[in-house]
């Protein structure tokens, strides 16, 4: 069997990656870099934390416990830190930590309240602002070193027979023996099956394929999809584990930089004309930073405009297009978390043609009788979002 992957992002890599060591004959298509995508820009924190549907959680939860099979045994350097996560709340904040914490324990999910004094022993050099009232832990939670996970998978897969292609997908066609994925430059790729894993691009290439996977895909000023990033780079302040606080998210980075987000900047963000490193926005994160670790203001935030690749409704979308469709699709805005999971299920529901009982939740059929649920999702600015 011959499988095309379209996307070399988490989902696309993932994938990719359990299908040629399930002895498939894989050729993976993108046109972007490795990481240019929504995968590149994700605060990559791992959890269930906020995931209030039954069966969203516990994909999630599964999400978790793939990382920690995965870092045993994909070669590379360690990306997955099960290192812990904190939220701290303030007056407003604190009435809606409680109700996570007593919903999450309900649930079996690890959790419990500490005091300040055992902030710096989970997280470094971590402050507890003024005005903190609760401080939550979440031991089972962690982060991913998303760029050497990617380099990890593509490494994997390539060196396992994997086939990589430059190229822009115009147009995946099924009306022929095999599937054909039209390239921008005139080539026709055959195959008997094809994923789509092309995180935000996905719902225009679904059109042009003749259906539909409905997404939140408008980029803006204030969307659910448009966000921010930034990358402190010090040698002075050292962050061990997911910090959540009022004003500013905190979790260790490649090559020693910490990545802060701050979710209340985001409407602020216009893609168009993005803040400049030295500019107000840049300013105000430093200030947090600064408030947050002691640190005197940091020299240089590299800023990035983040994306997050939505599905209309909110959650992961995972299986055929329709009927007896041969385009998987594949998308979630949990991708990093989800991301080793959902590429080995879509696999060995490709590679057996089974259904794997985790995603009959997900399937992306329960569009067909939908009659409006595109900008259904929210803007993330509470405490814990993402």
């Amino acid at each position: 069997m011959h499988i095309i992957v379209i996307g070399s992002g988490m989902l696309g890599l993932s994938t990719a990656d359990n299908l040629v060591m399930s002895g498939i004959d894989v050729t993976l298509v993108d046109s972007r870099d490795l990481g240019a995508g929504t995968s590149g820009t994700s605060f990559a924190w791992t959890n269930a934390n906020g995931k209030l549907d039954p069966a969203y959680h516990e994909l999630n939860i599964a999400g978790m416990e793939e990382h920690s099979r995965l870092a045993n045994t994909l070669p590379g350097p360690r990306t997955y830190h099960r290192s812990g996560g904190l939220q701290m709340a303030g007056a407003h904040q604190a009435p809606q930590l409680e109700e996570k914490i007593a919903r999450l324990t309900e649930l079996d999910y690890p959790s419990e309240l500490i005091s300040a004094d055992h902030v710096g022993e989970i997280a470094g050099d971590i402050s507890v602002p003024k005005g903190i009232e609760l401080i939550a832990h979440f031991p089972s939670e962690g982060y991913v070193l998303t760029g050497q996970l990617l380099r990890n998978l593509r490494a994997s897969a390539v060196g396992h027979g994997a086939k990589l292609i430059r190229g822009t997908v115009t147009e995946v066609d099924e009306g022929c023996a095999q599937v054909e994925v039209h390239l921008g430059d005139g080539r026709v790729l055959s195959a008997d099956r094809v994923v789509l894993a092309t995180g935000r691009w996905t719902q225009a290439l679904a059109q042009a394929s003749g259906f539909d996977t409905p997404m939140n895909d408008e980029i803006g000023r204030g969307s659910a999809v448009t966000g921010l990033l930034g990358y402190v780079r010090t040698n002075s302040t050292r962050v061990r584990a997911v910090v959540h606080t009022p004003e500013l998210n905190l979790r260790p980075g490649e090559d020693g930089t910490i990545v802060v987000q701050a979710l209340d900047l985001n409407p602020r963000i216009d893609p168009a004309v993005p803040p400049a490193a030295e500019g107000p926005v840049a300013n105000v994160m430093a200030e947090r930073f600064t408030a947050v670790t002691n640190e005197s203001t940091p020299d240089l935030i590299d800023l990035r405009v983040s994306y997050r690749s939505l599905p209309a409704d909110g959650f992961t979308i995972a299986g055929f297009a329709a009927g007896r469709s041969r385009t998987y699709c594949l998308v979630t805005h949990s991708g990093i978390t989800l991301g080793p999971l959902l590429g080995r299920l879509a696999a060995e529901e490709l590679v057996a043609d089974s259904q794997q009982d985790l995603l009959e939740s997900f399937r992306p059929t329960r569009f067909e009788n939908a009659t409006s649920t595109a900008g259904g999702v929210n803007l993330p600015l509470l405490l814990g979002d993402q």
